[in-house]
């Protein structure tokens, strides 16, 4: 197992914590991505279903796809509207034309566009939408900057000892094979904020995967700088600032 496969499959052993604290989109993202009019919506890599609780009530049919048993284990107890399947994007287990839109949020990354491009193409009725959508904190923010800092020394300290760091704006690019029948993305930003308590933002931190994949001691020691980190900060709760980023491509004739 590669360790991307590692870190990709890291979530489900914080299931829980992960639906706890990860911070869902905000709907204004969902108004724009999802058309008018559609009755049959995908949340694809669903996790333990942040944005599947925001598709329900916005289409008669919502399809969850999520390929790990532990989260969606967690996403069917708390989304019984919502018909949960294994899958992956590069394997989507419904039939061609069964939806109007597909969303994905915070997982494109995790994907093989060159699979799972086709795929979404294949379950999206022509003039649907694919909705690829990122959620981050605002680091114009000083002690926003700082938070981040931390998780940034978590994935270094679990970094390869060898070879060039990874291109991390290249996560958020959405790439589409040559002749795929997608209109090329259009942009929204929606930004908002979160109250959050410290504990709800240490709780955060061990939800990402540089953090779940450090070994015990590192774990640790990464743990106590984030607790030194908040203890210092001169509040109890805060507005957490996010910006959500979303993408929105059109399924064409073809």
């Amino acid at each position: 197992m590669t360790d991307r496969d590692t870190r990709r499959l890291s979530f489900g052993s914080v299931a829980a914590d992960y639906d706890r604290y990860r911070p869902p989109p905000p709907p204004e993202a969902l108004d724009w991505l999802i058309p008018r009019g559609a009755t049959a919506v995908l949340d694809l890599a669903a996790g333990t279903g942040a944005v599947t609780r925001l598709l329900a009530g916005r289409a008669e049919q919502v399809f969850a796809v999520e390929p790990d048993d532990r989260m969606r284990a967690v996403l069917a107890a708390r989304c019984q509207e919502a018909a949960v399947l294994a899958g992956r994007g590069e394997d989507i287990p419904l039939p061609d034309a069964s939806v109007d839109a597909v969303v994905i949020s915070s997982a494109w990354h995790w994907l093989d566009p060159d699979l799972a491009v086709p795929e979404i193409a294949r379950v999206l009725r022509v003039g649907g939408t694919l909705g690829v959508i990122w959620v981050s904190r605002d680091t114009r923010v000083d002690w926003v900057a700082e938070f981040n800092g931390l998780m940034r020394a978590a994935r270094e300290a679990d970094a390869a000892p060898a070879g060039p760091p990874p291109d991390r704006r290249r996560r958020r690019e959405v790439r589409f094979p040559p002749g795929s029948p997608m209109s090329p993305a259009e942009e929204h930003t929606v930004e908002y904020t979160l109250p959050m308590t410290k504990d709800d933002l240490f709780g955060l931190l061990g939800t990402y995967s540089g953090v779940i994949t450090l070994d015990h001691d590192r774990r640790a020691e990464f743990s106590q700088r984030a607790r030194d980190f908040l203890d210092r900060q001169p509040w109890d709760q805060i507005d957490l600032p996010m910006i959500c980023r979303c993408l929105r491509s059109t399924r064409l004739p073809g």
